[in-house]
């Protein structure tokens, strides 16, 4: 992309939804100069070459040491032992991330005397791991030049972080939220100083005071149409415009979307900013810490300045001197601040240490503060964002200081952090990582750093993926290359973790993670595990990996990410909520006669072509296989429908198979039809149906907004949009009916020479009923009843192709598609963006281009590495807690926005009880237990609930059987059954869980529900659960 202005789709694809393609050109014009190769340094080049840009200097001269191979994902052992630059060990790895980038290195001293002129050739210079004077100087070169070249200085002490950003005094924004405009339908407009707008259906807007919109398709105040307005919001649903009492009266209809102002930021050089900083609060339960923090790090600054080093570990003398330094600069400082000195103690132990999931995470954070540098696309960072990692050493305070000593490994810059007990614990961990996209290749990356799971001390990461590597994953699944491209993403990950560190124990698996896998990862599987990890893109598969980890006590460490937004969710067993304990709301479905005949927006175009793809070329030609499947022979169904048997699908089978086509003409045939069908014959029924003065009950009109009238379309040879119609359909019923074409029949030539032949039969209007109510939801095509003059019909329509001899193996076999959304070679998004652009066209829409219907159609997340770097850093935070065994209080949850840019910290969501008796009650993680025997009767078990936990169930349920209900008929006779005969588990099935619920203390009142009860057949297992 750097030296082309064509932005390669399929590699940038998912990030393009995120910037846009403007964002994107700029981006390939731009070079940017990063300093500094530590863990931070690499962290940003590793995601701003992922990203795109045009070339990136990495700057360092420094020499490999065993340190960094636990900071630094790009150096091995092999760099270390040959002495090699840092710069030079990570460059060929940086490269390889992005073909499109240019990566070149340079090991010249920067210092106090070096002539800044250099760096007038880049657009963004980056520092990391540079002395404060050094950050000011070149800081004040950058600000002054004309234009100012975007400065950003980035550190990591130990446990704490520091992002600054100066873009100079006037840096403009086009966009600086990045949130989708959508349309939005009005109800009603007054006349009145001011106007008042009122949503449609109690819509809320979502707008805020100042921003402003634009109106269209209004009718009696058309006055407003194309107009732009500022407005101020007067409740959820309605904002005031302006003044309207001139204009002519609204009657009906119109829509209006929020328009984007670009804004305009003013930065100050680092040096103004020192003694009176623009702080970013990312935890509110401690607003006092970023100035804290800004005191303690620029103590720090100056201590290495003083000293030529930072502190030393564990050293009394040097915590007290960095004391005294930070009480001198909190004197400078504008706002008064609050020295903590326990605070500045720890941070003075860890200092020289690396804690990399902060630097991972604080790499994500500033590399998109890169990326909004050169392009001004989203809000910029003003001016400074201090993180810290102070709950993950809190509890450590009081271990001897040689628990914090280096042991000359690979893990001494996290062993100054988190002691050696702690590593250890880590070495020995055992972890179960669910997917390996793009944050299981961030986390992957973390845990091989920390040491998670290593084979010495019998720990291990377990790993598993269905899914092989696209070439859109390589755009932010940072440990895939080109050459790994259809490997499974599993395998490929684990190889790469092992490059990191080869000390990891780390098996891949191939697996969903699902009921139909429950013999793969078993209870017995998750016993042995300290940590569940996933890294899915899906609701339902969290749901259950919950479900699972709940069931068997244990910790799970959720995320996902959407563009530049994140989240973070820790359960933790007996202290927090679980992922199944809270429910978003249901997606918004939209309604199927809104789809069919009414649609208002683009959406409802593109879902309307997308399920026109799905019913054509993948449902009806399954369903066709599935009955001649199941039917032993065209004759013996012909057989069974003379005899008056009704056959679920034969009239839709019998159909597809009297008008199957046989050469690639009669696709092309099929495809003009099909054209005359969706666009012309569709609107002219609807317009017979419900011609343009139809007037409701209440006398409204039928026709107004959001319901638009269509306007039938006549086809038309030169129409490009016309012809790509018919040309991909034509392809697509070659595909479903393996008719073979030749490149030369998909010229303009050939197509049209067909087309002319084509006979299209004159529309005749119907009477037939078009559903109009929003709550009726779509009829399943295989229940529709047939009327019996259609059912003679499919009968001789079978009986001449048995006749004609046209009931061959062949015949009764179709290949169905299923919708691939990233090839553009298959004629997939070819059909559904012709058919939602001329759908949108018939019904007078905005019709969405192609990368806007790629992306609605095939549901894509959009993704950038940045969200991903950010999000693996802080769960991996949280992971080292969970080792430790921390409190409550200490984990944190996140959620954060890169692009406005807010980052919020929270406390996890506390576990509640639920109480059954005053002395009784229960969490979601307590799990009753029972033992049996052969013999054990229904009667036996609620006994034996009752002596055990004091309290007798009134009902017993089994997955969706329910074993007793006292009111259900005959239920009681079950109290003598056995256990066994009632629940008849598989052979080999020790328990089962089952729901109980007990009577309600007021009579009245609902059953009570109790937790699972794990009933296990034999007493023999006794021992082990007790253990």
């Amino acid at each position: 992309m750097a030296d082309s202005m064509d932005i390669d789709d399929s590699l940038y694809s998912r990030q393009r939804y995120v910037l846009g393609d403007s964002a994107m050109h700029q981006m390939a014009q731009s070079t940017v100069f990063v300093s500094g190769m530590g863990a931070l340094g690499v962290e940003i080049a590793k995601n701003i070459v992922l990203a795109g840009v045009k070339a990136v200097t990495l700057h360092d001269s420094k020499r490999c040491e065993v340190w960094d191979l636990g900071t630094n994902f790009f150096i091995r052992e092999e760099d270390v032992n040959n002495q090699k630059k840092r710069v030079e060990a990570v460059h060929s790895r940086v490269a390889e991330l992005n073909p499109y980038v240019q990566v070149t290195m340079s090991t010249d001293v920067l210092d106090e005397s070096t002539d800044l002129s250099f760096l007038k050739r880049y657009q963004c210079v980056v520092l990391t791991e540079t002395k404060l004077t050094l950050q000011k100087r070149i800081n004040h070169f950058c600000h002054t030049q004309q234009p100012p070249i975007k400065f950003i200085g980035c550190d990591v002490f130990g446990i704490c972080s520091r992002v600054f950003c100066d873009f100079g005094e006037t840096f403009e924004v086009s966009d600086p939220t990045g949130e989708e405009s959508k349309e939005i339908f009005i109800q009603n407009i007054s006349q009145g100083s001011p106007g008042v707008v009122t949503c449609m259906d109690s819509r809320t807007h979502g707008l805020q005071t100042g921003q402003s919109v634009c109106l269209k398709e209004i009718n009696g105040m058309t006055e407003l149409n194309g107009t732009m307005h500022q407005i101020t919001v007067l409740s959820p649903y309605t904002f005031a415009i302006g003044d309207t009492s001139s204009f002519q009266p609204y009657t009906h209809g119109g829509f209006f979307r929020l328009v984007k102002i670009p804004k305009t930021f003013s930065f100050e050089k680092m040096e103004q900013q020192l003694s009176d900083p623009r702080l970013l609060t990312p935890d509110f339960s401690k607003p006092e810490v970023p100035l804290q923090l800004h005191a303690i790090m620029l103590a720090l600054d100056a201590f290495l300045e003083q000293h030529a080093r930072l502190p030393n570990i564990g050293c009394l003398q040097d915590s007290e001197l960095l004391l005294k330094y930070t009480e001198e600069i909190s004197k400078t400082l504008k706002n008064k601040v609050c020295i903590n000195p326990d605070l500045v103690r720890c941070v003075s132990r860890c200092a020289r240490g690396c804690l990399f999931p902060l630097a991972a995470t604080v790499g994500g954070i500033a590399s998109q503060e890169v990326l909004k540098a050169l392009t001004g696309k989203f809000s910029p960072l003003q001016q400074w964002f201090y993180l810290d990692a102070l709950e993950v050493v809190q509890p450590l305070q009081s271990l001897p200081a040689e628990e914090f000593s280096p042991r000359g490994d690979r893990y001494d810059a996290l062993r100054a952090c988190i002691g050696q007990s702690l590593c250890l614990k880590l070495h020995k961990f055992q972890v179960f990582m669910v997917g390996c996209g793009a944050i299981g290749c961030e986390m992957l990356k973390n845990l091989a750093l920390l040491g998670v799971g290593l084979s010495r001390f019998l720990g291990e990461i377990c790993i598993t993926d269905p899914d092989l590597i696209e070439k859109s994953n390589l755009n932010r699944q940072f440990l895939f290359r080109p050459h790994h491209i259809q490997k499974p993403k599993s395998t490929t990950a684990a190889e790469a973790s092992l490059e990191i560190n080869p000390e990891l124990q780390i098996h891949a698996h191939l697996h969903k993670v699902c009921p139909a896998t429950e013999d793969i990862y078993s209870d017995d599987f998750f016993s042995r595990l300290n940590v569940v990890v996933t890294a899915l893109d899906n609701v339902e598969a969290r749901r259950y990996v919950d479900s699972r980890s709940v069931s068997n006590q244990k910790a799970l460490l959720d995320s996902g990410t959407m563009g530049t937004k994140g989240h973070t969710e820790i359960i933790v067993p007996n202290l927090t909520e679980s992922y199944n304990s809270h429910r978003d709301p249901p997606e918004e479905e939209i309604p199927f006669c809104t789809l069919k005949s009414f649609p208002a927006v683009t959406e409802h175009t593109i879902q309307w072509a997308r399920d026109k793809f799905e019913s054509a070329f993948a449902h009806k030609p399954s369903m066709y296989n599935m009955f001649w499947q199941s039917h032993s022979s065209a004759q013996s169904v012909l057989q069974r429908m003379m005899g008056g048997e009704s056959m679920e699908g034969s009239f839709q089978v019998i159909k597809l198979l009297s008008r199957r086509p046989t050469q690639w003409d009669h696709c092309i045939t099929l495809a003009r039809l099909k054209f005359d069908k969706y666009f012309k014959r569709k609107a002219l029924q609807l317009l017979h149906s419900f011609p343009l003065d139809t007037r409701l009950k209440d006398g409204s009109l039928f026709w107004q907004s959001p319901k638009r009238p269509p306007s039938p379309i006549d086809f038309d040879l030169s129409d490009p949009l016309h012809f790509g119609f018919v040309v991909s359909a034509a392809r697509l019923f070659a595909g479903i009916y393996n008719i073979p074409y030749s490149e030369e029949q998909l010229s303009y030539e050939d197509v049209s020479r067909v087309l002319a032949e084509v006979d299209v039969p004159e529309y005749k209007p119907a009477e037939k009923h078009i559903e109009t109510d929003e709550t009726v939801k779509k009829p399943d095509q295989l229940k529709i009843t047939v009327s019996s003059e259609e059912e003679r019909e499919a009968i001789s329509q079978l009986q001449e192709a048995i006749n004609s001899n046209l009931v061959t193996p062949e015949r009764l076999c179709m290949s169905p598609l299923f919708f691939e959304k990233d090839d553009d070679t298959n004629g997939h998004m070819d059909f559904v963006a012709s058919a939602s652009a001329l759908r949108a066209r018939m019904y007078a829409i905005e019709a969405a281009d192609r990368l806007q219907t790629k992306r609605i159609a095939g549901k894509i997340i959009p993704a950038i590495a940045t969200s991903t770097a950010a999000v693996a850093g802080l769960v991996s935070m949280e992971l080292i807690k969970i080792a430790g065994g921390y409190g409550f209080e200490l984990f944190k949850n996140c959620f954060f926005n890169l692009a406005i840019p807010v980052v919020v910290l929270t406390e996890t969501a506390q576990v509640k009880r639920t109480q059954i008796r005053d002395d009784i009650s229960f969490s979601i993680w307590d799990r009753w237990t029972i033992f049996g025997r052969e013999d054990f009767t229904l009667s036996d078990f609620i006994s034996a609930v009752r002596e055990k936990y004091g309290i007798e169930p009134t009902m017993v349920v089994h997955g969706v059987k329910m074993l007793y209900v006292p009111v259900m008929p005959g239920h009681n006779k079950r109290l003598k059954l056995t256990m066994h005969k009632l629940i008849k588990p598989s052979s080999g099935r020790k328990y089962v869980d089952l729901t109980v619920s007990f009577a309600p203390e007021v009579d009245g009142d609902e059953d009570l529900p109790g937790p699972p009860v794990r009933y296990y057949f034999s007493g023999e297992n006794e021992s082990s659960e007790t253990a």
